[in-house]
């Protein structure tokens, strides 16, 4: 629970894809992250007050299958980091490492985690012991799939630098499907996740 920044989570499509509505409480702007698919549930989603912008964390079609749809009857910014967004049926803008995404009176940095893509990002809302929605790149029991070794290590490298490096055991884990968990909770495992390779 945040005191200044709703978060409401769906989860759609075959895939169980999670899409993310984050309002901020005092202006009503929101932006949602992933328009993974059912474009007409997450469109009951974000209305009456609409979206300002789309977040996709990373290229892979599951997490864009709505996009065009949800872009084209809000009129919202569609976001994604540079390295993916050629692969992403529509970006209007960019998001690269330590920018700042706005939400009304609140704001998210951006964490870039190569490996599971080459543009894969995460968002990090720092206050109320905080709140990490990370696509596929981090879920409850290890990093998101990588095809060899030097995108695992590359992913795992990023993650320890920057989220269990710096951010508090306290922070609250939203991945791209599946449950939530904290950084607390898997933190003893990064050791098992670099011996197994994935």
């Amino acid at each position: 629970m945040t005191t200044a920044l709703s978060i409401t989570k769906l989860s759609v499509g075959p895939m169980d894809n999670n899409a993310y509505l984050l309002r901020c409480r005092a202006t009503g702007e929101g932006v949602l992250i992933d328009a993974a698919n059912e474009a007409p549930r997450l469109l009951q989603l974000v209305e009456p007050e609409g979206i300002r912008a789309v977040v996709t964390t990373h290229r892979h079609p599951d997490h864009w299958m709505a996009l065009a749809e949800v872009i084209e009857a809000t009129g919202a910014q569609s976001l994604a980091h540079p390295a993916d967004a050629p692969e992403i049926p529509v970006v209007t803008g960019t998001l690269n490492e330590d920018d700042t995404l706005r939400v009304g009176d609140c704001t998210l940095s951006v964490i870039h985690l190569v490996g599971h893509t080459p543009g894969s990002i995460a968002l990090y809302y720092e206050p109320d012991g905080g709140h990490l929605f990370t696509g596929d790149a981090l879920f409850p029991g290890g990093p998101g799939r990588t095809t060899n070794p030097t995108d695992f290590n590359s992913l795992m490298d990023d993650l320890e630098e920057k989220v269990f490096g710096p951010l508090p055991d306290s922070t609250v884990i939203y991945p791209g499907h599946g449950k939530d968990s904290t950084i607390g909770a898997e933190r003893p495992a990064l050791p098992q996740w670099r011996a197994r390779g994935w």
